[in-house]
C-alpha cells in the first residue's frame, strides 16, 4: 500500500506541474493581457509598454513561467485587479474557500443519500414504472442546465416557501470562528445562525446537487444490477439468508465499488458547477470569485483560484484511489 501510494503522489506531482504550465500560457495568451486589464479602457500603447516591462510581461514566457512559480512556492499569487482590488489573493481564497466548501459538501451528501438508495431501489424493481420513471428523472437531472435550474429555483421555490435566494446568511450578528457558517452556529452554540445559514444553502445545493444525483443513481442502478446476476448472490439467496443480510453483505458491498470512485470524481466536478451556481444565488465562494475574475479580467485571482481547482480535483482523485486500493487490494498491484 505504501509503495502504491509513493506511486500516486509522484504522478499526482507531474500532473499538477503540467497544469500550472497550461493555466499559466492560456491566461497569457487571453486577449488583451493583464496590461489592458489594469489599465483600462484609457491605456495608451505606452503606458501598457511601461506595466508589462515593469510587470516583466516582456520576458519570455518560460522566464515569467518559473517566476511565477518560484512565487506560487512562497504563496506569493499577488493582489487582486478586478474582484477585491488591492487585496491578496490568497487572503480572497482564504474568506470565499469554506462558502464552497460548504456548498459542495451539503450538495454532495444530498445526491448520495438521495441517489444511492433510489438506484438500488430502482435496480431491484427494474422494469416497473418506478425504475422507468426514476431513470427518467436522472435524465432531466443531467439534461437540465445547473444555471437554468438554479434560476427556476430562485424565482419559484424561494418566493413560494419563504427560502432566501441570496447570500451565505443574513445580517444577524453571528459569531465567526472557521468561516464555515453552519458550523460556526454549532460551535457557538447560536442555533439561530445555524439554521439561517442552513436555509440560505438549501436552494444552491439542491441546484448544485443535481448532476452528480443522476449520475450517482444511475452508477448505484447499473451497479446494482450486475451484481444482483452474481452467482454469489444467488447462492446466498438460495441457502436462506435473509434480504437484509443479502443486500448488505453480498450486493450494496461489492456494489459500491464503482460507486465509491463516482462520487470522489462528482466531489472534485462540483467546483465547476459552483461557479454559475454561486453566481446566480451571489454566494460569496471561490465560484462567484472566478466568474467575477472573468468579467473584470482579473488575471492574478484567476490564475490561483483555477489553479486550486485543478488541484482540488487532482488530489480527490488521490484518495479515491487510495480508498479504492484498500477496498480491493488487487487496485494496488496494477
Amino acid at each position: 500500500m505504501l509503495r502504491y501510494t509513493v506511486r500516486r503522489l509522484i504522478q499526482l506531482l507531474g500532473v499538477v506541474l503540467v497544469l500550472s504550465l497550461l493555466v499559466f500560457a492560456w491566461l497569457r495568451a487571453l486577449p488583451g493581457g493583464p496590461a489592458s486589464a489594469l489599465l483600462g479602457d484609457r491605456g495608451t500603447d505606452e503606458s501598457r509598454a511601461a506595466l508589462n516591462k515593469q510587470l516583466g510581461l516582456d520576458q519570455p514566457i518560460f522566464i515569467q513561467y518559473f517566476k511565477f512559480l518560484g512565487r506560487a512556492l512562497t504563496g506569493d499569487f499577488g493582489n487582486s485587479t478586478g474582484v477585491q482590488p488591492g487585496d491578496s489573493v490568497v487572503d480572497i481564497f482564504v474568506q470565499r474557500f469554506p462558502a464552497t466548501i460548504e456548498l459542495s459538501v451539503f450538495a454532495i451528501i444530498l445526491a448520495v443519500i438521495v441517489g444511492i438508495p433510489l438506484g438500488y431501489v430502482a435496480a431491484k424493481r427494474r422494469g416497473t414504472w418506478f425504475d422507468n420513471l426514476s431513470v427518467g428523472g436522472s435524465l432531466i437531472g443531467v439534461a437540465v442546465p445547473v444555471f437554468f435550474l438554479a434560476f427556476v429555483l430562485k424565482e419559484v421555490l424561494a418566493s413560494k416557501l419563504g427560502l432566501p435566494s441570496v447570500g451565505r446568511q443574513d445580517a444577524i450578528g453571528a459569531t465567526r470562528v472557521t468561516g464555515f457558517f453552519v458550523l460556526d452556529g454549532i460551535l457557538t452554540q447560536e442555533w439561530d445562525a445555524a439554521w439561517n445559514a442552513l436555509k440560505h444553502l438549501f436552494l444552491p445545493a439542491i441546484a448544485l446537487a443535481t448532476i452528480p444525483f443522476a449520475v450517482v443513481f444511475r452508477i448505484t442502478r447499473a451497479a446494482v444490477l450486475d451484481v444482483m446476476d452474481e452467482d454469489y448472490v444467488r447462492t446466498a439467496e438460495a441457502k436462506g439468508l435473509t434480504a437484509q443480510v443479502v443486500r448488505s453483505r453480498h450486493v450494496l458491498r461489492n456494489a459500491m465499488l464503482p460507486v465509491v470512485t463516482t462520487i470522489g470524481l462528482q466531489i472534485g466536478a462540483l467546483l465547476a458547477g459552483a461557479v454559475l451556481t454561486e453566481k446566480v444565488f451571489a454566494f460569496s465562494g471561490v465560484g462567484e470569485a472566478l466568474a467575477l475574475g472573468f468579467e473584470r479580467r482579473d488575471y492574478p485571482v484567476l490564475q490561483m483560484l483555477i489553479m486550486v481547482a485543478a488541484v482540488v480535483y487532482v488530489v480527490v482523485n488521490l484518495l479515491v484511489d487510495l480508498s479504492y486500493a484498500l477496498i480491493d487490494p488487487r487496485i494496488r498491484t496494477r
